[in-house]
């Protein structure tokens, strides 16, 4: 585990946008190398699983886009499916019924909606939440109410960064995670 913490973080760079104005400077960490590099795409899926070892969830759900990537190989790991949750997700159809949650704010302040095929997800299902990084959480407590909506259970979220501010929703959404924002700090 330390050797991926060590990789992810060699991979991360905190970037600056040139600001409009002078009170706006934004800073944002830049990842997409983590992508780039097979030791990592070889090690993360399993990684993410294992902060849940004591748990067999038979699904991994995940939103898109970074949990569509991650949720995969989480699933292909512990050899379950995966369920894509859909921002914003356009019906084209009404032969499969869809279950929707309105996020609380999230870290731009934005509620979106989250949606799920009602065929992905079936009563009994034991539910783990895969994301790269969490923020305000809003994401992951509207797919836990999408997990309650279905009559599933909710495992927990195995996350790879915690930029959680509060305590209450990380118990909440039993999060768990490979780094925390303290983590980060050594970095320039």
């Amino acid at each position: 585990m330390t050797a991926l913490k060590d990789h992810l973080l060699a991979n991360l760079r905190w970037r600056s946008d040139p600001p409009v104005w002078p009170e706006e400077r934004t800073h944002y960490a830049d990842y997409t190398q983590w992508w780039r590099q097979p030791e990592i795409l070889q090690t993360i899926g399993p990684a993410l699983a294992n902060l849940f070892v004591d748990m067999t969830p038979t699904v991994v759900m995940g939103t898109v886009a970074h949990g569509s990537l991650l949720g995969p190989l989480v699933a292909n790991h512990l050899r379950i499916g995966f369920a894509e949750v859909r921002k914003g997700a356009r019906r084209g159809s009404d032969d499969d019924p869809w279950l929707t949650r309105l996020t609380p704010p999230d870290y731009q302040d934005r509620h979106l909606e989250l949606a799920i095929r009602k065929s992905q997800l079936h009563p009994g299902d034991r539910v783990l939440f895969v994301d790269d990084w969490i923020a305000s959480g809003g994401q992951a407590i509207a797919c836990k109410g999408l997990t309650e909506d279905a009559g599933a259970s909710w495992m927990g979220a195995a996350v790879i960064v915690d930029g959680l501010e509060s305590a209450a929703a990380r118990r909440e959404l039993s999060l768990r995670s490979l780094l925390h924002m303290r983590d980060l700090d050594r970095l320039p």
